[in-house]
C-alpha cells in the first residue's frame, strides 16, 4: 500500500453537523476499498486565493491515508459527485 494525501474543501455555508458527515463519508470511502484513514487535519475556514463560485472562503480538512493504487481514482470519482464538496486533491505521499 502506498501512502497518499487528500486536501478538500467543503463549502463554508454548510452547516457543521453536514461538515462532520462529509468527513467521515470521506474517510469510510478510503476504509471500505481497502485503505486506512490516518490522521484528519481540519483546518478550518480559509479564505481563497479566487473566488470559487462566487464565494470567497470555505472550510479545509487534510487526511492522510494507505491504499492500495486504485483508490485515489476511485476517491476523486466520489468527491466530484459529493454534494458540498467545492475542491479537492489527491497527492502520492512517499
Amino acid at each position: 500500500m502506498k501512502t497518499y494525501e487528500l486536501l478538500y474543501i467543503i463549502d463554508s455555508t454548510v452547516a457543521d453537523d453536514k461538515k462532520e458527515e462529509i468527513i467521515t463519508k470521506v474517510k469510510t470511502i478510503v476504509e471500505e476499498n481497502g485503505g486506512k484513514a490516518g490522521e484528519i487535519d481540519k483546518w478550518g475556514v480559509r479564505k481563497y486565493a479566487y473566488p470559487i463560485d462566487y464565494k470567497t472562503e470555505g472550510y479545509y480538512v487534510l487526511m492522510s491515508f494507505e491504499a492500495p493504487a486504485t483508490v485515489p481514482q476511485m476517491l476523486e470519482s466520489q468527491m466530484l459527485i459529493m454534494e458540498g464538496v467545492v475542491r479537492h486533491m489527491v497527492t502520492f505521499k512517499n
